[in-house]
This record gives structure tokens, sequence and C-alpha cells, in this order.
């Protein structure tokens, strides 16, 4: 059921974008299209966002459980598609600002429009995440996009410690 609704957004997303409609409606516009927040930030000085605007309206499901499965199953965390940069580029850090349950919330803004369920934010954070190391420029964790390495170490170590206390 949730690859149906998925693919149907996708589809519904891609016919707007060929079909040339706005992006986004104005407050108070006549239009049947969901009004999509602008974004907050950029992801670069010189990249407004990590892909094209259509491309990320056709496939950003595919980006981020493509990056949660790198981050989960194999331990390898990139910024680029991150769940966590998209937050903090599209959503406003402001106390008054929507939370994903409120249909101006930027994901919620198409989600709802489609009727497809966000669980992401059961886990996740719906407003923007501050952290040491982010750049002057967006907020963006400054990152050369190599994915981080595990060490074995403290899973050894563990094992050890298990097996000696049998």
């Amino acid at each position: 059921m949730r690859n149906l609704m998925q693919k149907s957004l996708r589809i519904l997303l891609s016919l707007t974008v060929m079909a040339g409609l706005p992006a986004s409606a104005s407050a108070g516009s006549d239009s049947l299209l969901p009004a999509v927040p602008e974004a907050q930030d950029r992801y670069s000085a010189t990249q407004g966002c990590v892909e094209p605007t259509a491309e990320m309206r056709r496939n950003h499901m595919e980006y981020i459980l493509h990056q949660r499965d790198e981050t989960v199953h194999r331990g390898i965390r990139t910024k680029q598609y991150s769940l966590e940069q998209c937050i903090n580029c599209h959503v406003s850090d402001a106390p008054d600002a929507p939370r994903y349950k409120n249909d101006e919330h930027f994901c919620s803004s198409c989600h709802s429009y489609a009727a497809v369920r966000i669980d992401c934010f059961q886990c996740h954070a719906d407003r923007p995440v501050k952290t040491p190391g982010m750049n002057s420029l967006s907020g963006h964790v400054e990152s050369d996009n190599k994915p981080a390495a595990l060490s074995a170490e403290p899973h050894q170590a563990l094992a050890t410690e298990v097996i000696s206390h049998d």
C-alpha cells in the first residue's frame, strides 16, 4: 500500500512538473496545487538544493530511503540526502513555525495534498537542528561527502566481554 501511495505521489508531482504548472500556490490563490513554502536556506553558496527542483519533486523519497539504508544498515553517514539537512534548509526554525502535522509544514504541504502518511518525524526532528561544525552561510554541516568510517574495535571489545562472562 505504501509503495502504491509513493508511486501515486511521484506520478502526480511528475505530471505537475511536466505540465509546466507552478510549483507552489500563493496564499489565497485559487490553484488546486498545494502551497509549498520556500526554502529557508541553501545547500551551498552556489547551489540552492542538492538536486534540481523537478528532480527532487519526483525522486526525493528514493534519495531519503537510500540514505536511510546506507546510514542504518551500513553505518555510512553523508549529508547530501540526509533528512536532517532537508529540514535544515526547508523548514523555519522560528518558535511559531508549523510542525509536521500542520499542512503549512514544508513536508506536510505536499504529503497531505497527496494523502501520503509521513512517519519520519516519529523519530526525526521536524525543525532545523543546529549542531557544532556548521558553516555560517547555510547552517549545514561542512562535509566532503565521504562516508564516516566505522571501527570494529567497540564491537570486538563487547564481544570479548560477553564471551569472558559466559
